[in-house]
């Protein structure tokens, strides 16, 4: 026989209707004398006689009552495509720390890229009051944006932009970035540079490809004959998939990719097909998430300001919610390049 004593139960939480009976008043009265706002309404010596009862029987305010009272809950939801990706990390922990500065806490989501995820988690998340919500999640087609509204929960776009969004948004300039992907390409002297595009419905995708074929042009390349594989999502496995068509159809000698994720998949599709990065094959990524320095050889990329991403979101946020539809409604950052060991000119030019 077990000699394990059953846990201990917990105390009831003390009541304002518990408060009430011992201090001999209506539970009314015990509300008044505890709200700052309310406790002129009753005499000193019942407002002492009630904060003492309620200090001795541990009564505390409930912060879910208070929220359905005032619609109110002092958190904020925040979304994001995929937690495995390193390039949210430090967008939501800059945002999570800008929001606990002004008294919020935070509920991360993943939302997997699925739409039908993504929509179920905003309406868990609006039937628990949040205050508002932070998306870096969204994509062509997302009603995300359309339950926020019929909630009426403020709320901001960080990292992609929706087309037609009235919501505020923080993104990079994206075509920006590629134009000194494909600049500094072309400097090496790469006149055949592919691109691998990022998954059909995301805005970081298309206005990359569309940078990128923008930077060709400016060039003097045929941007209509720039070799193009689109990955069916940010991640590894898709972009190796994507790369292995590119090698199959050939005829070029750098690879700009739309995210960092897919250059993982570059790298091991080159090096599959007897190919060495740098050496062979150029690659750039974009994002210069963390580890991405690490990998061999290391990765020439477009860095985003990943902490003031979070950061300015937190504070569109804050001002929506403050004051609805007044504030910014998009913030662009300024990507720069980094250059690393996977860009060396092309062979035999």
């Amino acid at each position: 026989m077990s000699s394990r004593r059953p846990p201990a139960e917990q105390p009831a939480r003390a009541t304002i209707t518990d408060v009430a009976r011992e201090a001999g008043v209506h539970a009314s009265t015990v509300s008044r004398a505890l709200n700052p706002a309310t406790r002129g309404m009753v005499t000193e010596a019942v407002a002492a006689r009630v904060a003492e009862v309620a200090e001795r029987l541990g009564w505390r305010p409930s912060t879910l009552a208070a929220g359905l009272r005032t619609r109110r809950s002092r958190s904020i939801g925040i979304l994001v495509p995929d937690l495995v990706n390193p390039v949210f990390p430090p967008i939501v922990r800059a945002a999570e720390a800008r929001l606990a500065e002004a008294g919020y806490v935070t509920f991360v989501a993943n939302t997997d890229t699925d739409p039908a995820r993504e929509a179920t988690i905003v309406e868990r998340m609006a039937a628990h009051l949040v205050d508002g919500l932070m998306l870096a999640s969204a994509t062509e087609g997302s009603q995300a944006l359309a339950i926020c509204e019929r909630f009426g929960i403020p709320t901001v776009l960080v990292n992609r932009r929706q087309p037609g969004s009235r919501h505020g948004t923080v993104v990079h300039d994206d075509a920006r970035g590629m134009a000194l992907v494909v600049g500094h390409l072309h400097a090496l002297g790469h006149r055949a540079i592919a691109h691998l595009a990022g998954p059909p419905g995301v805005s970081t995708a298309s206005d990359r490809l569309r940078g990128f074929r923008d930077a060709l042009a400016s060039h003097g390349l045929d941007a209509k004959a720039a070799p193009v594989a689109v990955a069916e999502a940010y991640s590894r496995e898709a972009g190796r998939s994507a790369m292995v068509s590119l090698i199959e159809r050939g005829g070029f000698t750098a690879v700009a990719a739309a995210n960092d994720m897919l250059c993982l998949g570059i790298y091991d599709a080159l090096e599959a097909a007897g190919l060495a990065v740098g050496r062979d094959v150029s690659v750039t990524g974009f994002n210069d998430m963390p580890f991405v320095d690490r990998i061999h050889p290391p990765l020439t990329t477009v860095r985003i300001q990943h902490a003031e991403m979070g950061r300015r979101a937190a504070e569109l946020l804050l001002a929506e919610m403050a004051e609805p539809g007044e504030g910014e409604r998009e913030v662009v950052l300024q990507p720069e390049l980094v250059v690393r060991s996977s860009t060396a000119p092309p062979r035999n030019v």
